[in-house]
């Protein structure tokens, strides 16, 4: 993957996702990542039907010049008949399209405990996925879901915490690290390696996810980045934020601002180099 790897090597890539401009459509995402000066595009596979074509995505790429970067698989709730409902057949329909748009990551959320099958060959199924494709299955981090008297409800099996998983790749969601009442910062230490891909956002430790501005919650997200910096992090920072409710305007200034947060705390210039 591009990343930091030396003094003299590429810079890190800060990438945009296509739900950081939701409600707009996916379409938007690109218009606004090449307008901004990001570096490409994480495709969040969804109800929006250009999401999932990658003829579309294509066209969409090649017209604003701004490649896909990385492709996030339709593993929630609401995409469950996305790509049809065979969890197996979402993440070769993902590597399809990843492969077709040069994408190198494949991000996907740990199967729900009512998927016993797919939960059950769930870490030799993506092993056996990246050995076929070459691409990186990075497996997101959750977070427990609370019922209405703060008790934890089983949602994800055998855990939401990925780092429980058997998988060599892994994506930190900093808003989701912040529900489950987990330091991003101490997670960069804790996973290694096998940190691959990283959610850039923030949250505070309530029942919701909230996909906060970075800076807005508890994340800390200035000293991750830093630390990501320092140590050579090799993947993609993706910007994954919430902007429902804002107007065209505020939307573009807050993806102003959170790439421009992003580049200053990895070391980067204006134009994404070190």
């Amino acid at each position: 993957m591009d990343g930091v790897t030396s003094p003299s090597g590429p810079a890190v890539q800060v990438v945009l996702s296509s739900s950081s401009v939701y409600p707009e459509p996916t379409s938007a995402a690109f218009a606004l990542a090449s307008r901004l000066g990001y570096d490409g595009v994480e495709v969040m596979v969804g109800m929006d039907a250009v999401s999932a074509d990658a003829d579309a995505l294509a066209e969409l790429a090649d017209y604003h010049q701004m490649p896909v970067t990385a492709i996030h698989s339709p593993t929630l709730l609401l995409t469950q008949r996305v790509w049809g409902t065979d969890p197996w057949e979402k993440l070769k329909r993902a590597a399809e399209a990843a492969t077709k748009l040069g994408a190198k990551v494949v991000v996907v959320h740990p199967p729900f405990r009512w998927q016993r099958s797919y939960a059950a060959g769930f870490t030799k199924g993506i092993r056996g996925l990246e050995r076929d494709t070459g691409l990186i299955y990075a497996i997101e981090n959750m977070y427990p879901w609370r019922g209405p008297g703060g008790g934890e409800v089983r949602a994800y099996s055998p855990s939401w915490d990925a780092a429980l998983l058997d998988c060599d790749h892994l994506t930190l969601d900093f808003s989701h690290a912040s529900i489950a009442r987990q330091s991003s910062l101490e997670l960069v230490h804790y996973w290694g390696e096998r940190l691959a891909h990283v959610h850039l956002t923030d949250g505070t430790n309530g029942a919701t996810d909230e996909h906060l501005l970075p800076g807005q919650g508890d994340q800390h997200p200035d000293l991750v980045l830093a630390e990501l910096a320092r140590t050579g992090f090799g993947g993609q920072v993706v910007v994954e934020v919430s902007t429902r409710g804002l107007n065209r305007a505020e939307r573009t200034q807050a993806l102003t601002q959170t790439l421009a947060f992003a580049r200053q705390h990895l070391g980067l210039n204006q134009d994404g180099e070190q």
